[in-house]
């Protein structure tokens, strides 16, 4: 046990042995604690430990349990899973044991980027569905967090990709009904995350990517547009290639001029560049290729 993480953080947050201590246990327990090495019974520690908001776990600095290791691996998944790095998501989520995660915003974050995860690279939708289970009829069983919203995205996103177009619209047009009221009146999540942000990115995202392949180009670039206005007000760029390149896609198919196509496309490419978005550049580079050469064989026709 790592005692210097404890001081640390009280010692950052300010607080005197007397004022941590107080209504959990007496002085010299914190003091032999700390000065001694003394491990103080469980209940007491764990509750010295949520006044300075660490989790027990976070004393061991060693252990791959540790509540702070878990979450930074976990956001670093969310970030690369926003890149489409599926390869380095999978990695990350494999040394991560959800039964070990005490922390249930944390399990419950482990399980929407798995079950997404799953959704995106094709698994069996018993594994994706047992996943967002986890999340709707246990760790957010009354649907008040972000996380309900994010299963509901995993699970239109697998019916969406086994052709099942009428689950895939009931989960799609739930979304998109949470999507335009927060739109309209933005709410923090009840875990008041920072990044709560880029979950409704996520959000956003997919479901622009979703209602263009149903042909409704119209609600696809309202989410796109609300979708750039979020990176723009956050100055975050993870989704931004993403964006550009369905709103260049949208554009082609709504025969916009090849001017605004082509900008669409240069700064998707661009945005791709900057945040080393290689599949977004091989895809810009498709469609690219596909555009002039359907231009080519109009102007000869």
């Amino acid at each position: 046990m790592n005692i210097d993480v404890f001081i640390k953080r009280r010692k950052e947050l300010k607080l005197s042995q007397v004022k941590l201590c107080e209504g959990i246990c007496t002085q010299a327990t914190l003091s032999k604690f700390e000065n001694n090495g003394r491990v103080p019974s469980l209940t007491i520690l764990n509750k010295l430990c949520a006044r300075l908001g660490l989790m027990v776990d976070d004393l061991y600095q060693d252990s791959t349990t540790s509540t702070a290791k878990i979450r930074d691996g976990l956001n670093h998944a969310e970030k690369e899973l926003m890149m489409e790095n599926y390869q380095e998501v999978i990695d990350i989520l494999s040394d991560i044991k959800p039964e070990k995660i005490e922390f249930i915003p944390l399990k419950t974050q482990f399980y929407y980027l798995r079950g997404l995860l799953n959704a995106l690279t094709n698994q069996q939708p018993v594994d994706i569905l047992f996943d967002f289970s986890q999340i709707l009829d246990d760790l957010d069983d009354k649907h008040q967090s972000i996380y309900t919203q994010l299963a509901y995205l995993g699970s239109g996103v697998m019916y969406s990709r086994e052709k099942q177009n009428d689950k895939a619209d009931f989960y799609f047009e739930k979304i998109y009904q949470f999507i335009e009221a927060y739109h309209h009146e933005p709410a923090k999540d009840s875990d008041d995350e920072d990044d709560h942000y880029l979950k409704i990115l996520t959000l956003i995202f997919f479901t622009s990517e979703y209602y263009a392949t149903k042909g409704n180009i119209k609600m696809s670039n309202q989410l796109v547009k609300m979708g750039i206005d979020l990176c723009s007000e956050y100055h975050v760029t993870y989704y931004l290639p993403r964006l550009k390149l369905q709103a260049a896609q949208n554009a082609i198919d709504e025969k916009k001029s090849s001017v605004e196509i082509k900008r669409l496309m240069n700064e998707a490419l661009a945005f791709a560049h900057i945040n080393n978005n290689q599949v977004v550049e091989i895809r810009v580079a498709a469609l690219r290729t596909k555009y002039e050469r359907d231009s080519k064989t109009k102007e000869e026709a």
